[in-house]
């Protein structure tokens, strides 16, 4: 009998929806404070995860969650580049 892979599961930091990580964007804080889209999922740095309808309605999205799982502060320039960034991806497995 062959063996289930393992699916590693994430939780959307908006909505705390639980999706598979492929399924997520992620948004990552590299360590010199900069706040950006990781779309291969493999930067370095501290990350969190948007799903799809998180992304297809930015109001919705909380940048007071967002910033607490970054541990990072996010500027009022650099939340709407990231909004704009976020809104333009596009959706569903990478």
């Amino acid at each position: 009998m062959a063996k289930r892979r393992h699916v590693p599961m994430r939780t959307c930091v908006s909505c705390r929806g639980k999706a598979a990580k492929r399924e997520l964007l992620r948004v990552v804080s590299s360590p010199d404070s900069a706040v950006a889209v990781d779309a291969s999922g493999k930067r370095n740095g501290r990350g969190a995860y948007v799903c799809d309808s998180c992304r297809q309605s930015p109001q919705s999205l909380s940048r007071a969650r967002l910033e607490h799982s970054l541990k990072t502060k996010i500027g009022e320039d650099e939340w709407r580049g990231l909004l704009g960034a976020l809104s333009a991806e596009t959706g569903g497995a990478r």
